[in-house]
């Protein structure tokens, strides 16, 4: 038993040396700040050809559209504006997080989703919540694009 404890460490310490040397050039590059940021959100960061969008919530208001799909639309319209403010666009995605407060939502929110990407779309996690910060939101978006070539 001891020696597999001592293994898994020894293990655990080889993966976070590995990260430590990768992330080195990251460290090493200009972090810029997109957007108008308050005093607790930056709407994106950009590091070398890199841009991490913050995540990304459906429009309020009175006349917003409430069905899954409506707020997947909208959440994914956010997004665009967030990266092409960035200087990029939402065909240079290649990683979305999608946060559902209900999974019976996915099918819903999927089909929205592929209207932004009828091909080829970002690689995906989808994950199932207890809630978000904004009361009604069933979902939020966020995003990590490159930058096109120049």
């Amino acid at each position: 038993m001891r020696r597999t404890s001592i293994r898994s460490l020894c293990r655990v310490a080889a993966v976070a040396a590995l990260l430590v040397v990768a992330a080195a050039p990251l460290a090493a590059q200009a972090r810029e700040a997109l957007g108008q940021s308050s005093a607790t959100l930056t709407p994106a960061i950009r590091v070398g050809n890199m841009v991490y969008a913050s995540g990304a919530l459906p429009s309020r208001g009175a006349n917003a559209d409430t069905t899954i799909q409506g707020q997947t639309k909208s959440t994914l319209e956010n997004l665009k504006r967030t990266l092409e403010m960035a200087g990029t666009t939402m065909e240079n995605a290649v990683k979305c997080t999608v946060f559902l407060v209900e999974g019976s939502d996915f099918r819903g929110m999927n089909e929205a989703y592929a209207a932004f990407w009828p091909s080829a779309p970002p690689a995906r996690t989808t994950v199932v919540v207890k809630a978000l910060v904004v009361p009604g939101a069933k979902l939020e978006i966020e995003c990590i694009a490159v930058m096109p070539a120049k």
